[in-house]
């Protein structure tokens, strides 16, 4: 309700409130029929604690998750996602210019056209065997770093915050003794990006590539509304 006042304009729990209280809605000013539609886009951003919950899994499933949510307002959907994103913490930092990619084989090809969109945005690709072979091949340059099993390094990485981002597509989520889990572990609990949906992915590259320079961003509101 409070994300449909603002974006609306209609102050729902006043009216509510008011026609609890005997008041006719007829009488309030807003109608009975359809709002008119409002010349904005809005979008809800969720926002996550799993590093503050440790042993917790970090990749999405079936149960809610998030612990707030960040309301994104644009002229356009790349607009609102773009600040959405920005309010919820989730936006491409550019520090280090590097991300860690292990991707499922199932994803891979899901993943070649925004590995292109990403090398054009300036980030470099360290990434476990497969996946580097795979972008290699395709002739995105990336770095072939070895898995946990075989050496410690890809966890060093990240403790030493040497990437910006993680990009990890689970295969068995919930076994905490898989690599997958292990990774993505430790890069909530350095506070570096990770995501686990393509689809997340692909929705922060396109608001990035549009709004990231923009002197127009600050004009229209982000709203944080944790629980």
């Amino acid at each position: 309700v409070p994300y449909i006042s603002k974006v609306s304009g209609v102050p729902i729990i006043e009216l509510a409130t008011r026609t609890m209280l005997g008041e006719k809605l007829a009488d309030l000013g807003y109608g009975t029929d359809l709002y008119k539609e409002p010349n904005i886009v809005a979008v809800k951003v969720p926002v996550f604690s799993t590093q503050k919950l440790p042993g917790v899994e970090v990749s999405l499933g079936p149960e809610m998750k998030s612990t707030g949510e960040v309301l994104g307002v644009g002229s356009n959907v790349h607009e609102a996602l773009y600040k959405g994103f920005l309010g919820a913490g989730m936006i491409l930092k550019k520090e280090k210019s590097r991300i860690l990619a292990t991707i499922s084989d199932q994803d891979k090809a899901e993943f070649l056209e925004l590995a292109r969109e990403l090398k054009g945005l300036g980030y470099d690709f360290v990434c476990t065997a497969g996946t580097a072979a795979y972008l290699n091949e395709a002739g995105i340059a990336a770095e072939t770093i070895a898995k946990i099993k075989e050496n410690e390094s890809i966890l060093e990485l990240i403790k030493k915050s040497e990437v910006d981002l993680v990009i990890n597509t689970p295969t068995k989520g919930r076994d905490a003794n898989r690599d997958g889990f292990v990774i993505r572990r430790a890069a909530i609990e350095k506070n570096i990006g990770i995501i686990t949906v393509l689809d997340t992915a692909k929705a922060i590259v396109e608001a990035t590539k549009k709004y990231a320079h923009s002197a127009e961003i600050g004009k229209i509101g982000i709203y944080n509304m944790g629980k």
